[in-house]
């Protein structure tokens, strides 16, 4: 918490054992789609036990509970997401990872809540492939957003965030009050080859593509009620000034948001300043890329609720609206735990 305010985080990815992402390598290996081994009697392929999963949970709680987070919404790990794969293969990887997701979220219900991974393909015609995932994501698992990629497949062949590839997402999201999470995943440009874990790379571009590209376009004019939450700040930030023709002259406040999952300081303030503070939802991917630990403080770079909460050019009820209120408002699912 922070001053009594129930700490919500809206930037979470599910914590398994990592021998549980085995299924996936047998998928591809064998070209062949396989059930989902959560809820069996069996193991599964995987050979993952339950107690196995819940160990994996109660370690990403105790991580929690260091950082003073209170409730956390959780999705796929971006960079297992795997969009890249035959498409054949993509449902049943779909099905199983947000399976695993609520399981992560039955198991501990007043800390987690579920955003489900949509089997996206770049090259269909659009993403009406994807609505049958998130209804029952939404109906029978009580999931309160949807993570979207924007290059599925890494290739940058997939249409603009702005184009109607995107609509029959965007229509049922906006039925069922459901947000968008937009996150990168893979990157296969042979440049990046150099760059360790440089999925990294394709966030920053994916995600700040996508936030143009809404801004400019009239996603928002056709489904005014659609809201998209860009993580990491948004990838990267505007270089002119409010006023410059080019930045969106729009007000975009109650569709397009950003989280605060930053953990550079100058850039993190230089991120909540220019988007404000109305528009910053708190986020740190805990546990997730921020374990590094800062200098001066010993406390991994996603230790992030004093970080913010000791920003001076923050009012205390700046710092409220980031820390819970912006959530609540545009997660409603937070609204059930975020006491």
């Amino acid at each position: 918490m922070y001053h009594e305010v129930t700490v919500l985080d809206v930037h979470g990815h599910v914590s398994v054992p990592f021998s549980a992402n085995s299924l996936v390598v047998l998928m591809m290996g064998s070209n062949t789609p396989m059930d989902s081994p959560i809820g069996q009697q069996a193991a599964g392929p995987a050979r993952v036990t339950l107690e196995e999963f819940r160990s994996a949970a109660e370690g990403h709680v105790r991580y929690l509970d260091e950082r003073n987070i209170d409730v956390q919404v959780i999705g796929p790990r971006p960079f297992l997401t795997l969009g890249w794969m035959e498409p054949h293969l993509l449902p049943a990887w779909t099905r199983y990872v947000n399976d695993m997701i609520h399981q992560q979220c039955t198991f501990f219900p007043d800390r987690f809540l579920g955003a489900c991974l949509l089997p996206q393909l770049s090259d269909a015609p659009d993403l009406s492939g994807c609505i049958a995932e998130l209804n029952r994501c939404v109906a029978e698992y009580g999931f309160v957003a949807a993570y979207a990629s924007p290059d599925p497949a890494g290739r940058r062949t997939t249409p603009g965030m702005h184009e109607p590839y995107w609509y029959p997402l965007y229509e049922r999201c906006q039925e069922l009050a459901t947000p968008i999470i937009v996150h990168g995943t893979n990157s296969l440009d042979p440049r990046y080859r150099v760059v360790p874990h440089n999925y990294q790379l394709g966030f920053v571009t994916e995600q700040y593509l996508a936030g143009q590209f809404l801004s400019h376009g009239d996603v928002f004019e056709r489904f005014p009620e659609l809201r998209v939450i860009i993580c990491h700040c948004g990838g990267a930030l505007d270089r002119f000034i409010p006023t410059d023709p080019h930045i969106a002259q729009k007000d975009l406040s109650d569709n397009l948001f950003y989280d605060t999952c930053a953990y550079d300081l100058i850039f993190l303030e230089a991120a909540i300043r220019q988007r404000g503070a109305g528009r910053m939802l708190f986020g740190t991917e805990a546990p997730g890329s921020g374990r590094a630990v800062r200098p001066g403080t010993g406390r991994s770079s996603d230790d992030l609720v004093p970080v913010i909460g000791g920003f001076g050019f923050l009012s205390e009820d700046d710092k409220k609206k980031i820390f819970h209120d912006n959530p609540v408002r545009v997660v409603p699912g937070l609204a059930k735990l975020g006491r």
